[in-house]
């Protein structure tokens, strides 16, 4: 299975903690933990400092305690977490697909896995909720979408249209009608 694995498992970049204006890497290969920094300061002392970067081996990262606080530090507690999790060999496939992707199979789920899917974890909670899956799903369910059923939808959100029970959609697209033609005809 590691053999599937792209060389570079992991990859983020970014800034210290503030005042710092320090820039950080953290690279997870499949065999070494990299961590780089470049200091970024006004100061004349600093000024000659080269960019720096330690390379340790799986095991040896998770025995460098000291590295450990800088990335908990720069990149926070699930990035360290993660990171733990991929030098002890447990990879997390879902984790590496893009929202996109996850989206289009979240879709394919039952509205009962999906309740369960959204107490998962932030990032499942965020996608279940999202817009985009529930016009997907919207779409699935529906025929025929017309262009005052998007519009409604997009004001009152894909998930409480899916939700919304079809006599009060009704009513709710007629008050809309209606509002556009009061708005277009003006007062007289």
């Amino acid at each position: 299975m590691a053999s599937w694995l792209p060389e570079t498992l992991f990859e983020i970049l970014g800034q210290g903690p503030a005042p710092s204006k320090d820039y950080y890497q953290l690279l997870v290969t499949r065999s070494q933990v990299i961590f780089r920094w470049w200091k970024i300061s006004l100061r004349s002392e600093y000024r000659s400092t080269k960019p720096g970067e330690i390379k340790e081996s799986h095991e040896d990262f998770l025995e460098n305690s000291r590295l450990q606080v800088q990335v908990a530090l720069i990149f926070g507690t699930r990035i360290l977490d993660y990171v733990f999790n991929l030098c002890e060999g447990k990879f997390d496939f879902l984790e590496r697909l893009s929202d996109n992707l996850l989206l289009s199979i979240i879709s394919y789920l039952d509205l009962e896995d999906i309740s369960r899917l959204s107490q998962t974890s932030h990032r499942f909670a965020k996608l279940c909720m999202s817009d985009k899956l529930w016009e997907q799903i919207v779409q699935s369910a529906c025929d025929n979408i017309t262009p005052d059923m998007r519009a409604l939808a997009e004001d009152m959100g894909w998930r409480q249209m899916f939700f919304t029970n079809k006599l009060q959609l009704q009513r709710r697209l007629r008050k809309r009608k209606q509002r556009q033609e009061s708005q277009r005809d003006g007062p007289l």
